[in-house]
């Protein structure tokens, strides 16, 4: 018999909670259910996440002045984490089972010491509490399509809600922290023309684009002059930047390919790629690279922009399915700069330029959060439920929490020919 939901009356709902019970099954079947876990597991991740969450001063009684994690319903907390790890901490927060004065702020806090959660002899037996990345989300040619649909075709007016007028899904560049929603446009428009500036986009340049976005970085290219064709697999992204690229004037110097990178056909006088690498998996690395260096004319320039997570920290991740993973971006994995090095000398690549600035990333994710919060009447109107709008929101904050703790990094890259020009 299936583990019995908690009666409503036990739980305290915080705004915008949802009670289990009111989860679909059929859209969210591991949030609706609680997982089959023992005793002893639970009782294990009550000792340690208990204890962790004390030690940290997240849970302590009468408030403190840092953030706070509030536990509606302890024993399902406890029992989907002893179950499942991450997973079931992210889920417990999809089920309405804990809530946080200031979610980025706890998960900033649990990034920060990481490394401390759990004692180093139980963390070499994870393979024991872990599961493996599913087969399905490799990045196939049909399964890199099937993961792209599953993010970015989710409703181009979802994204709309949250993201800046130029619905550029990257980190911007700011002149001023803290920053507000006002800057995030010049500042995406900053981070562009970095990267045109690095890769030598002027007039009469031949630039390929792998991985569109809505269109803004091949309208601002062609603005100056450039001839661009522009990659990518969402058939969402790919008819709306079209529009917008009618709508500029700029049909004839823009042309939009649905077309997966590995057919990329051309040779090229610059190379753009911005934040796509995290979508490629590791197993595909090799191919990535050698079509980066396939498209490049004698001479041309590649610049990348790209999240990057320490080494060990991707090697340990390459192999786990995470909550990221499941429900946020399947078939997906953060390189480390180590791995782009090595990726890109193989390919017969030599990097130039390296520049990080993690910062501006987790400030960029502050706003979209902040904003995607302040539209839930709209982001309902879309059809998006509650379950998915804390989903949305634990992964905009778990994200901003890793570039906060420095446990992640954007960086912008100058990639060329083996030999320095």
């Amino acid at each position: 018999m299936p583990p019995q939901p908690q009666p409503p009356s036990r739980r305290v709902l915080a705004p915008h909670g949802v009670r289990r019970p009111d989860v679909e099954p059929t859209r969210w079947s591991d949030v609706a259910r609680l997982p089959s876990a023992g005793p002893v597991r639970t009782a294990v991740a009550r000792h340690l996440v208990g204890g962790a969450l004390e030690r940290l001063a997240l849970t302590a009684p009468g408030g403190t002045t840092g953030p706070q994690l509030t536990l509606h319903d302890p024993e399902a907390f406890h029992r989907r984490i002893g179950r499942h790890g991450l997973i079931g901490f992210g889920e417990s927060y999809m089920a309405g089972e804990w809530d946080s004065d200031d979610l980025a702020g706890v998960l900033t806090v649990l990034a920060a010491h990481v490394d401390e959660l759990v004692p180093a002899p139980l963390r070499r037996l994870r393979g024991l509490w872990v599961a493996a990345r599913p087969a399905g989300d490799r990045n196939t040619r049909a399964g890199a399509r099937d993961n792209v649909q599953r993010h970015y075709d989710l409703s181009n007016d979802l994204f709309s809600a949250f993201l800046d007028p130029t619905l550029t899904y990257s980190a911007a560049v700011f002149t001023d922290f803290p920053a507000r929603f006002e800057a995030l446009e010049p500042a995406q428009h900053r981070k562009i023309d970095r990267l045109l500036d690095l890769a030598g986009v002027g007039e009469g340049t031949r630039l390929l684009e792998i991985g569109t976005g809505w269109g803004e970085l091949a309208l601002r290219a062609a603005a100056r002059g450039a001839r661009v064709t522009t990659l990518t697999l969402s058939a969402e992204q790919a008819a709306l930047a079209r529009e917008r690229i009618a709508a500029a004037g700029f049909t004839g110097r823009v042309e939009v390919q649905l077309r997966d990178y590995r057919d990329a056909e051309g040779c090229y006088d610059a190379v753009i790629s911005v934040e796509m690498i995290e979508a490629v998996g590791a197993e595909y690395w090799p191919s990535y690279f050698a079509a980066l260096r396939r498209a490049l004319a004698p001479g041309g320039r590649i610049a990348l922009q790209t999240i990057t997570m320490g080494h060990q920290q991707m090697r340990h991740t390459a192999a786990t399915h995470t909550w990221i993973s499941k429900y946020v971006f399947p078939g997906g994995l953060i390189p480390s700069r180590r791995a782009i090095a090595e990726h890109s000398a193989a390919a017969g690549l030599a990097t130039i330029a390296d520049h990080g600035y993690g910062e501006h990333y987790a400030e960029t994710l502050r706003l979209w959060r902040e904003r995607f919060t302040a539209r839930r009447d709209l982001v309902t109107d879309l059809g998006f439920d509650t379950v998915f709008q804390r989903m949305w929101e634990f992964y905009l904050a778990y994200s901003e929490a890793g570039f906060r703790s420095r446990y992640l990094d954007v960086r912008q890259l100058l990639l060329t020919e083996g030999t320095r020009p």
